[in-house]
């Protein structure tokens, strides 16, 4: 056998281990560097200037800049996404009502009967204009939907 042929039984379990070890740790950098990157450009409270200034310390100073910024800013990191997840939901959430209650953000029709006795209770409407109006909801002529 030649020097130059490799087999298995060269590179030992353990060397194994750190190599997986490492590519590991290396893929766990890449995701920090970029939720670092992700997480100053949704702050809102850092001016253009910081954005860039931290952007330029990251990429050209890579490990240090990660770490600075960690210890720096690290504390609000999962506040601002929290926040962030939150206003997603609350977007998705007005959406699907919007969606729920029926074409193009009309409102239902328990929603407009109920509207409606509101009104007749304050006074605005007669008992036959209430009587009239509840009808054209019940008909679905006097709602914002088209049958």
């Amino acid at each position: 056998m030649s020097s130059a042929t490799y087999l298995a039984y060269d590179y030992p379990l353990l060397g194994a281990f750190w190599t997986m070890l490492l590519l590991f740790l290396w893929v766990m950098w890449f995701v920090l560097l970029f939720r670092v990157i992700a997480d100053l450009f949704r702050d809102d409270e850092l001016s253009g200037w910081a954005k860039t200034g931290w952007l330029v310390f990251v990429i050209v100073l890579p490990f240090l800049g990660v770490f600075v910024y960690v210890v720096a800013r690290g504390r609000n990191m999962g506040k601002r996404e929290i926040a962030q997840a939150r206003a997603r939901q609350e977007a998705f959430d007005s959406y699907i009502r919007e969606t729920a209650t029926g074409h193009g953000g009309q409102a239902g029709t328990a929603d407009e009967l109920h509207r409606l006795s509101e009104i007749r209770s304050r006074g605005d409407l007669t008992d036959e204009e209430f009587d009239r109006a509840k009808e054209l909801v019940l008909s679905g002529h006097g709602t914002g939907h088209t049958r």
